[in-house]
């Protein structure tokens, strides 16, 4: 039995290099089932955004796609895809991810550990933070705030040492807590990455997407959860499963930059995907248009599902460059202070 707080379980557990859940050859796609793997038009979606991009900073020389946490490159191969010559011929893409580069990647993407810096274009994080290894807390009999500790062979928690001033600030400025059995999860690893990756832009769009929350909607109870072979599983950080966290979109997000909060479904919606069934007339006039029509709205209203994937939180923040226009129109849209 091996005591630990969460973040050192989860960093071992995911990406230790003999053992990590995310060095495993099957990749995130052998267990659970994302947006990416659900359906080409979430990568059509990004595609058209990234188009949108490109105009917004006036078709830079060189145009970057950096895809953070790139799996196995699923992503930014359905976006290559979908682009026209002109903006392949200027395209940088950069899959941003701990495991070996995937057999039958694109040549022109990168394959890197960190996101590049100096870039200019979009970088979109797909349940990239909820991964980001966090520390869990909560108030004792006592009033005191310790860290959980989680046994590493069985997943079963117990209280550890007070935590720290830092995790104490955050969790009083983002997630407070006031009496006996109050839970946080400590974002502020995830506010240092996602800030870290954002800072690599010198123009362009920052989308995060994820499960997550904001103020006065914090989970009562811990949100880790594990993921193996297509199932929801206790979440034992040993290697054997994936374990996340729901991510704190407010806490993340980079101030002083121009940021909206949306979810999937608006997002998508915006970018041209629907779960609309197509005109009963075409099944007459085009029987194999029609059911490509009826495949392609069942997928999208899987995407758009405001109780699966459409609730996903979308973090949209705009470093030095214009709202991209399928976005500019949801209402939420905001300047973060510093």
């Amino acid at each position: 039995m091996t005591w630990m707080r969460w973040a050192p379980a989860m960093e071992r557990a995911l990406y230790d290099p003999g053992q990590g859940f995310y060095r495993r050859p099957e990749g995130p796609a052998g267990h659970f089932r994302t947006s990416v793997h659900a359906s080409p038009r979430f990568a059509r979606a990004v595609a058209r955004l990234l188009l949108e991009v490109d105009e917004a900073l006036g078709r830079p020389e060189e145009l970057a796609l950096v895809d953070m946490g790139a799996g196995r490159g699923e992503l930014l191969t359905g976006v290559l895809a979908e682009l026209p010559a002109e903006v392949l011929a200027r395209l940088r893409p950069y899959g941003v991810e701990v495991a070996d580069r995937p057999a039958g990647l694109p040549s022109t993407a990168l394959w890197t550990d960190r996101p590049p810096r100096g870039v200019t274009g979009l970088l979109f994080a797909n349940e990239w933070l909820d991964n980001v290894p966090l520390d869990a807390g909560e108030v004792d009999e006592d009033g005191v705030l310790r860290y959980v500790e989680v046994d590493t062979a069985t997943g079963g928690t117990r209280l550890g040492e007070p935590v720290s001033a830092a995790d104490a600030a955050w969790a009083g400025r983002w997630w407070p807590v006031a009496g006996p059995g109050d839970a946080v999860e400590f974002g502020g690893p995830r506010d240092a990455a996602w800030a870290r990756a954002v800072a690599r832009l010198e123009r362009g769009l920052a989308v995060a997407v994820d499960y997550g929350h904001t103020a006065g909607r914090r989970p009562p109870f811990g949100t880790y959860a594990g993921f193996r072979d297509g199932r929801e599983v206790a979440p034992v950080p040993d290697g054997s499963c994936d374990v996340t966290a729901h991510v704190a979109l407010d806490s993340v997000a980079v101030p002083g930059l121009h940021s909206l909060w949306t979810t999937q479904r608006e997002a998508l919606r915006a970018l041209g995907v629907s779960g609309g069934r197509p005109a009963l007339a075409l099944a007459t006039s085009d029987p194999v248009g029609y059911l490509r029509a009826l495949s392609g709205a069942g997928e999208g209203a899987e995407l758009t599902d405001p109780g699966g994937l459409g609730a996903f939180g979308w973090l949209v923040q705009a470093v030095r460059m214009t709202e991209p226009v399928s976005l500019a129109g949801l209402p939420g849209w905001q300047t973060l202070g510093a």
